[in-house]
């Protein structure tokens, strides 16, 4: 048989494949504007290209996945529309969610505040002029029924963006659900829960890094045995990108941590089919168009040749690089945000060519305040356009076989490579993390961005050309009242520990250190002090007894 006739072969059997195991069309009809019919899937037929194509493309929802983790990717189900959204108290961010579901929202995002992010209750010293201003403040259970009070858990999926304090927060949620009535196996999300790259980007850290992996890998184990639903670990890129990184670099540590978790989970005694295909992944969009989408698409390559290869991996869906979007938060300009609007759209376009299976847009608003209703609303809109307007006719990895796409999904997949040479040659993820590694390349890369701008090599419209020297903000900004808020939360706090049952607080405080003292799996022992109305900060100190806090070694 000719490379040609096994590839014409190869597309027969996938085209059995979207039908037999891909999820059908749901009625659709696929035409462009012009009442055009679009196939559902564009594919070279140049002979010269057949015999790496099925090592380097293959077909939607086939190995290697550059073309997409699902056969039928967005003909059969729409990528999920999550908006990241949380602010003031649980009350407030309450009334929002229900806003965002009710405009067509899929599922909730939910961010918290600075303190609760570094496991602070609001009533601590730390958590002075900080509480409700980045997120939302959650210090007990109390605050976690009172956040998804009418909301059904077992229905809405829910992710949450919290790393440090991730297995306590994941405790609170369950514990709220079992509240509402819901079996723990009925309960669908995502715990970001990556603290890996905390120590790499966003320093939101409080324990030294070999115990924080250990929770992590608690987390996943717990998911398995009780929760086969929920991702317990989202593999974050966003932040790294956030904090300065190039695409290739953003690739490649964010695939490096997440293969650390891997290790350490195989190393628990899990076989990686029972955990792997649960672990998500979490990408920027910058600005960049094309170069977002090849990264997009390598990453899926990537996953999926080292889970097989390495990591002996036979069930399909651990191979399968599943990932949610944001938009880049840090291309968003205070000056002139409406335009804004323009640059999260270009940026969802990409990460939806790219592949994503969910997708948070940026508010234009969010360099001046967290979003106002008005922006969240226009924030939906962008998503929804791309939807039903621009891209419903689309058919499956419209880019691929681009000269220019396929170039760029080969160099990120070259250059994370080369970062993963590097980075087993000092020792691992948590050794290069000690030395300072990836926050030195971070900072290079940091560097040279803003060294562009400041020559004016690198243009922001509205900021150092096509300036507005008369400009005027006329949005609605969102205000937080932190000293209203914080006195609103250390108030509840205190009143929840006058009648919670202090003797039922005190040992499970106790029965928590003495399970991480015994190296044992913290979940269960967490789930019970969130029942017991122990709150946030004083789980997270009793741990502090056992595994101290971390102080990042000065990096130059």
């Amino acid at each position: 048989m000719t490379p040609l006739e096994k590839l014409l072969a190869a597309r027969r059997r996938w085209e059995q494949d979207i039908t037999s195991k891909g999820r059908a069309d749901d009625g659709r009809k696929f035409v462009t504007t012009s009442s055009m019919e679009v196939p559902a899937l564009v594919w070279a037929e140049d002979p010269t290209q057949s015999e790496t194509y099925m090592e380097k493309l293959g077909f939607p929802g086939q190995y290697p996945f550059t073309r997409g983790v699902h056969p039928s990717m967005y003909r059969g189900k729409w990528w999920t529309m999550r908006q990241f959204s949380g602010f003031a108290t649980p009350e407030e961010t309450n009334k929002r969610y229900r806003y965002i579901l009710e405009q067509g929202g899929d599922g909730l995002s939910v961010a918290f505040d600075l303190p609760t992010l570094m496991g602070r209750d609001p009533d601590s010293d730390w958590s002075l002029g900080e509480v409700g201003k980045c997120g939302v403040s959650i210090a007990s259970l109390e605050d976690a029924e009172i956040l998804f009070r009418d909301i059904p858990l077992g229905k809405v999926t829910t992710s949450m963006t919290i790393n440090s304090p991730a297995a306590i927060i994941w405790a609170f949620y369950i514990a709220a659900a079992e509240k509402q009535g819901w079996k723990r196996a009925d309960l669908g999300g995502t715990l970001q829960n990556d603290i890996l790259k905390e120590y790499i980007a966003q320093k939101e850290f409080i324990y030294p890094p070999k115990p924080s992996l250990k929770l992590v890998v608690d987390t996943i184990e717990f998911a398995t045995r009780e929760m086969p639903k929920f991702n317990p670990v989202s593999i974050s890129g966003y932040h790294i990108r956030e904090a300065g990184s190039t695409a290739i670099q953003e690739l490649a540590f964010t695939l490096a941590d997440g293969f650390a978790y891997v290790e350490a989970a195989i190393e628990r005694g899990l076989d990686v089919d029972e955990f792997a295909p649960r672990l998500s992944h979490f990408f920027n969009s910058h600005l960049d168009f094309f170069e977002e989408i090849g990264k997009f698409r390598a990453a899926r390559r990537i996953w999926a040749k080292r889970m097989k290869e390495k990591y002996g991996a036979k069930n399909d869906r651990s191979l399968l690089c599943r990932f949610h979007t944001q938009t880049a938060g840090c291309s968003l300009q205070a000056q002139q945000p409406e335009v804004n609007l323009i640059r999260t759209a270009t940026e969802a376009l990409a990460a939806v060519l790219g592949g994503t299976q969910s997708l948070h847009t940026n508010s234009m608003d969010e360099t001046l305040a967290l979003p106002s209703e008005k922006a969240v609303t226009l924030a939906m809109r962008t998503q929804q356009v791309l939807k039903h307007e621009v891209l419903a006719s689309a058919p499956i990895d419209p880019l691929g076989g681009s000269y220019y796409v396929e170039w760029m999904t080969d160099k990120m997949e070259d250059g994370a490579n080369q970062y993963f040479d590097k980075i087993d040659a000092m020792g691992g993820v948590v050794a290069a993390i000690e030395s300072g590694f990836f926050q030195r390349e971070l900072a290079r890369a940091a560097q040279v961005y803003q060294s562009e701008f400041d020559k004016g090599e690198r243009i922001f419209v509205g900021v150092n050309k096509y300036v507005n020297a008369d400009e005027q903000i006329d949005i609605p900004i969102l205000d937080i009242a932190e000293e209203d808020c914080r006195k609103h939360q250390v108030d509840k706090l205190n009143a929840l520990r006058r009648r919670r049952d202090g003797k039922a607080v005190q040992e499970c405080l106790d029965n928590i250190k003495l399970a991480a003292e015994k190296d044992v799996n913290l979940m269960p022992h967490l789930i019970s002090g969130a029942h017991a109305y122990c709150t946030l900060g004083e789980m997270v100190d009793i741990l502090k007894e056992v595994y101290s806090e971390y102080e990042e070694p000065v990096t130059f």
